[in-house]
């Protein structure tokens, strides 16, 4: 809202992660990858097996304790959250399934939805990814065709819109996206970070300090909101009588992701915001449909 009562136009660096490696995601899921992917399917399952015997609260006391030796992409917050979802996706077949395991809120099929069939998309059709020649190559593509524009570029455009600001992205000018898919992973992705030569060109302009520093994220405190501000307006919506007879969802799975998260045990507050907001729009829809009938009728 300031910067729309300067100027009518802002630039977004919006599409520098995905075309030049920049997740930490990424370097994780190589990593990952390298280290598992030569066991046997069986070997995976029981270390994924392994994984689970800790619940994730205590999964996030030890690594809280092994600090620098953990990969950075579990030392982060809600570490215990991304060590089971790492078991989940150590049971995946191939390295682009895995990847897809990891960025996945419900990452396994039928946990939370009833009858859950999953539907093939051009995600799953690596024969219809033309030129796609490394695993960083089809992680940053996957984002690329659907975080990205589903959620990245969806909240800008929202937000910027909203006070009448026009938000430009021109890393996603056609021109420098061919350039950026040009460029060799080893330029992109160098010493377990992300962006390598765009920190490299940056640097002659500006000091190391102010480039290395961690990334700073636009988090809102969603957990915390649902255990206080909006926990009444949750618990309506996951009322568990209601999610049986509307017989979309599973409510023992979705209660006991309640539960644990209110006991602040296990921050869920993703996998809860996914189901909140469908049975938000479920409801409004049945509401609007109600009073369409009602209008209809005269």
């Amino acid at each position: 809202e300031f910067s729309s009562s300067k100027v009518k136009v802002c630039l977004s660096g919006d599409g520098g992660d995905e075309l030049f490696g920049g997740y930490s995601r990424y370097a994780a899921a190589k990593r990952v990858w390298e280290v598992v992917g030569w066991m046997p399917a069986g070997l995976r399952a029981i270390v994924a097996q392994m994984i689970r015997v800790l619940s994730p609260a205590q999964w996030d006391r030890v690594l809280s304790v092994l600090g620098p030796v953990v990969p950075e992409y579990f030392a982060l917050r809600e570490a215990g959250g991304k060590a089971h979802k790492l078991a989940a996706a150590l049971e995946a077949a191939t390295p682009e399934r895995l990847y897809k395991q990891l960025v996945s809120h419900w990452g396994v099929l039928g946990e939370a939805v009833t009858d859950a069939e999953e539907l093939t998309s051009v995600l799953d059709q690596v024969e219809r990814w033309p030129g796609i020649t490394s695993y960083l190559q089809h992680m940053c593509a996957m984002d690329m065709v659907s975080y990205l524009p589903d959620d990245i570029l969806t909240k800008v455009d929202r937000a910027s819109m909203a006070v009448a600001l026009e938000a430009r992205v021109p890393l996603l000018d056609h021109r420098v996206v061919e350039l950026a898919w040009r460029i060799p992973d080893s330029m992109k992705l160098k010493d377990g970070k992300g962006k390598a030569i765009l920190r490299d060109l940056l640097y002659r302009y500006v000091p190391q300090e102010l480039v290395d520093r961690p990334k700073m994220g636009f988090g809102v405190p969603v957990g915390q909101w649902l255990r206080h501000e909006l926990r009444d307006w949750a618990e309506d919506l996951l009322d568990s009588t209601a999610l049986k007879n509307e017989g979309f969802l599973e409510s023992s799975v979705i209660q006991d992701k309640w539960r644990e998260h209110l006991s602040g045990r296990v921050n869920w507050q993703y996998y809860l915001w996914d189901v909140l907001m469908f049975q938000s729009w479920l409801r409004e829809w049945r509401s609007n449909a109600v009073l369409d009938r009602k209008i209809c009728n005269g």
